[in-house]
């Protein structure tokens, strides 16, 4: 079912959730899949779809850093770096302090997480609080910002939101915060040396 990104369109497809769906959706960077994080067998169903293997964890999108500080710890630093760049593309590994999380999602003491910069992502979480927030791709594929060309080649999900073509500068940036250091994990949207408190 494709629906728009109204207030009909978000509260259907929040319902959809609810009830253990999987959702394709636009962010603030490509066309993201995700489903309820605590719900083991949706999360299931994403690695299924994405031909992805269950050693490579899947990160989550939040709504609110008090969502965040609700499942993991955040230092005095890594605040301020958010602050600065949330809602944004950069994700966070952060220590996971969730114990359902981490059964759910099958998760070691980390947790990727951001906030994404897209009105539609954002009111969706308004209702659903988290969402697993991976690219809506096969792995190893390129990632979507058309919505068609994203329609014709994943298959097997409940709801696409449809938000139009999403303009980029590419995915997320992916850094972990150890001792006030900044670590890049991946290279994203946002580069390095642009990355100061």
């Amino acid at each position: 079912m494709k629906l728009d990104c109204d207030d009909e369109g978000i509260k259907k497809t929040s319902q959809i959730i609810e009830k253990g769906g999987i959702v394709v959706f636009p962010t603030d960077t490509v066309y993201g899949i995700g489903c309820n994080p605590y719900n083991e067998n949706s999360v299931k169903k994403i690695y299924e779809i994405k031909s992805r293997t269950e050693l490579k964890s899947l990160p989550v999108l939040a709504y609110s850093l008090d969502v965040v500080k609700e499942i993991a710890l955040i230092d005095e630093f890594t605040e301020k770096v958010i602050e600065k760049y949330w809602p944004g593309p950069l994700t966070l590994i952060l220590k996971l302090t969730d114990q359902k999380l981490k059964k759910s999602l099958n998760l070691g003491n980390k947790i990727a997480v951001r906030i994404p910069d897209s009105k539609c992502t954002l009111k969706l979480l308004e209702k659903c609080r988290l969402l697993v927030g991976t690219s809506a791709n096969i792995s190893g594929n390129s990632s979507y910002t058309n919505p068609n060309e994203c329609i014709k080649n994943i298959k097997n999900y409940d709801i696409f939101l449809n938000g139009g073509t999403i303009t980029s500068k590419g995915e997320s940036t992916i850094i972990e915060i150890e001792n006030e250091k900044i670590k890049m994990i991946r290279e994203g949207a946002l580069k390095i040396k642009d990355i100061t408190v």
